[in-house]
């Protein structure tokens, strides 16, 4: 287990990239191995989150040609794999493989690690077998590894019981192997990276008031750019809105809808944050925080940037309430109670009623605070402890792989 020490110090200034949006990058791997061609890709995350998924379309046929930053994938002919298929921490890449790999006529598993093993896989296996995929999990339940004996879907209309763009995002990938159109019905709105990149890239996707509809298809061979990840950028936004005296521009970030409410949220507690939708720029400069209500509503344009939120929240004045996020209990962590666990051992004042975060302002002290194997979480700590009173030591550092390697480099960047 690594640990990174984080001492509190001036202001952060200048300009950076920050790795390709993690969803995306997930999505575009798949289609282009879907694709009867080669497509090319360039700014893709360089988290080891994506890097499984590159394996694992690698691993099924698709040709893979990595040079200076672009990578080329030659798609069209997948086939089964012997052995299992590993995701690693990836929630994004289990969700969204078992609806491409349920419609693709061979039997394959997937299995990740101990804490992908503990993530529920219901919300997927359910919509699929409605669909009628043969999936199963270890000893009969739902859990990784997952069976998946693929082919012969038959389209349908799925009503999402829950806001999640994964389990659109799987559903939706099974579809283009249906018999038929398939539907997904939200009740709230989710990230739309699916549909938008399946249209984009030749598929006949339709997203209307309340849901979207794919009909089968394969995708024609494409070349894409991956934008910078928000939910990266977000702990930059925060850093420098909390520092004194820090201006940080962060690159090329992706505007698209569902995906900037972190934005809203700081300038509503009185950040001074702009973002440019045509360059993606996104600038922050430091100022005074209060408090604010995150209604449910909300929560799916910014459910991944919940723990360094309630990191501006601890450093805003008054009482800060995330309304309706009992979805962060399912994630890499219970990111309710780490959260509330080792941002309150830096001295915050955080509780969890019912399905509500809480967060009243005041300061941060410097700690011995560890990460949980959740890479959100570690970068959380880090980003307090550059207000906390004295240096702060976080363990499980090496959860930063998944999404966010160089995060470090780039903090030391900025302080430089």
């Amino acid at each position: 287990m690594t640990a990174f020490a984080v001492a509190p110090g001036g202001p952060l200034t200048g300009r950076l990239s920050v790795p390709g949006d993690k969803s995306i990058s997930h999505r575009v791997l798949m289609l282009a191995a879907l694709a009867d061609g080669t497509s090319e890709v360039t700014g893709l995350s360089d988290g080891d989150d994506v890097a499984h998924t590159l394996s694992i379309v690698e691993a099924l046929g698709a040709g893979v040609e990595l040079r200076d930053g672009l990578v080329s994938i030659t798609g069209g002919s997948l086939g089964a794999v012997d052995g299992p298929l590993y995701v690693g921490n990836s929630g994004t890449g289990i969700r969204l493989l078992a609806g491409m790999l349920a419609g693709l006529s061979f039997t394959s598993v997937l299995d990740g690690d101990e804490s992908i093993r503990r993530r529920p896989m219901d919300r997927v296996v359910d919509p699929l077998r409605a669909m009628g995929a043969d999936i199963s999990g270890v000893d009969g339940s739902t859990l990784a590894p997952l069976t998946i004996d693929g082919g012969g879907l038959h389209g349908t209309e799925y009503v999402s019981p829950m806001a999640s763009a994964q389990v659109k995002g799987c559903v939706l990938f099974a579809g283009l192997s249906a018999d038929g159109p398939t539907t997904v019905v939200e009740s709230q709105p989710t990230r739309a990276h699916t549909e938008e990149l399946m249209a984009a890239f030749g598929i006949d996707v339709k997203a209307g008031q309340g849901g979207v509809t794919v009909q089968p298809g394969r995708p024609v061979p494409f070349s894409h750019r991956v934008a910078g990840d928000p939910s990266q950028a977000a702990y930059w936004a925060v850093a420098a809105a909390v520092v004194a005296g820090s201006e940080v521009v962060v690159e090329n970030v992706y505007s698209g809808p569902v995906r900037t409410g972190f934005v809203d949220v700081l300038a509503r507690m009185g950040a001074d944050i702009e973002h440019d939708a045509d360059t993606g720029d996104l600038t922050v400069r430091a100022s005074s925080l209060t408090g604010t209500v995150v209604e449910a509503a909300e929560v799916p344009g910014l459910v991944d940037e919940v723990p360094v939120l309630a990191v501006a929240a601890a450093c805003a004045d008054g009482e800060t309430r995330f309304c309706g996020v009992g979805e962060l209990r399912v994630k890499e962590t219970d990111r309710l109670a780490t959260t509330s666990s080792e941002l309150g051992a830096m001295g915050a004042r955080v509780r969890v009623e019912g399905d509500d975060l809480v967060v009243v302002g005041g300061p941060f002290h410097g700690a011995e605070v560890e990460s949980h194997g959740d890479h959100r979480i570690a970068m959380a700590c880090a980003v307090a402890a550059l207000v906390a009173d004295g240096p702060t030591v976080v363990s499980g550092w090496e959860a930063v792989d998944t999404s966010y390697p160089v995060f470090g480099h780039d903090l030391e960047g900025l302080r430089a």
